[in-house]
């Protein structure tokens, strides 16, 4: 298995060390400072300090690189040069329930040849600090598990098949939508989870402990590692039209290399 290149090594030691501290402020969660961000969408001390952490140390490592962040936003960097897509904490809510399942996202992006905005991921990795897995991919050399590669799974039948989604909830998602989607995709297939964390749940899928994956409503941060991940595992993930832009966020549909035309079949006929 090939060792994690350089950037890569960067990418995870800021992961760690982000990851460290979530750690203990987790152990602390009922002494944490929470502010509210939107309706049902808080942000941490420790989200922020998550953020600050990764930023300083990729920053060192590509002072001239770009940025976009979840808490920070876009930074922008030297023109012509890649951007590093963070999301220091996917999970929050998790984080702040006493919920162990929540996660680091880190994202490399290429500008388009023409200038003309951003154009393919080249990295991905996607840190649970909780159980100390790293999720990583580079493109066109695979996804894998610490030094373990990663195949999506080989379901063929929609009914062994164990699907993942995100809930909307107050003030994010469309619930008529995914009401809809579910109520298409759900008798048809072995069961259904929401965990709370999408960089997760596509590592998870990637890794063949799910087989597929929807949801709505969501940021690039939230998705730009995983995307790459799921795709250099085999997988294929696309809009709900069929499209396969560099980060699918706005709408997301993720599947193994068997189930994903049956699930887009399902979906598609759901929104009629």
């Amino acid at each position: 298995m090939p060792a994690l290149s350089g950037l890569m090594s960067v990418m995870e030691k800021a992961a760690r060390k982000a990851g460290s501290k979530l750690r203990r402020d987790f152990s602390e969660i009922e002494q944490l400072q929470v502010s509210m961000k939107g309706p049902a969408d808080f942000v941490t001390k420790a989200d922020q300090k998550a953020e600050d952490t990764i930023f300083r140390e990729l920053e060192n490592a590509r002072p001239d690189w770009g940025f976009l962040m979840e808490e920070t936003g876009e930074i922008a960097g030297k023109e012509g040069k890649p951007r590093f897509i963070v999301d220091p904490l996917d999970g929050t809510s998790n984080f702040l329930h006493g919920i162990p399942h929540f996660a680091i996202s880190i994202a490399v992006q290429d500008p388009k040849p023409d200038g003309s905005g951003w154009g393919d991921l080249y990295m991905g990795l996607v840190y649970n600090p909780i159980t100390d897995e790293s999720f990583w991919a580079e493109r066109g050399k695979g996804a894998f598990l610490g030094h373990k590669r990663l195949r999506v799974s080989a379901r063929r039948k929609l009914s062994e098949a164990l699907i993942a989604t995100g809930v909307p909830f107050k003030g994010h998602g469309d619930v008529e939508e995914w009401g809809k989607i579910y109520a298409s995709i759900a008798p048809e297939v072995a069961g259904i989870r929401r965990f709370g964390a999408a960089s997760l749940d596509l590592a998870w899928l990637a890794a063949g402990r799910y087989d597929g994956f929807w949801e709505s409503g969501l940021s690039p941060w939230d998705t730009a590692a995983g995307c790459l991940i799921v795709r250099e595992a085999g997988g294929f993930v696309t809009d709900y039209r069929g499209r396969s832009p560099a980060i699918a966020d706005a709408q997301l549909l993720a599947g193994n290399d068997q189930l994903h035309s049956r699930l887009h079949k399902l979906l598609v006929g759901a929104l009629k």
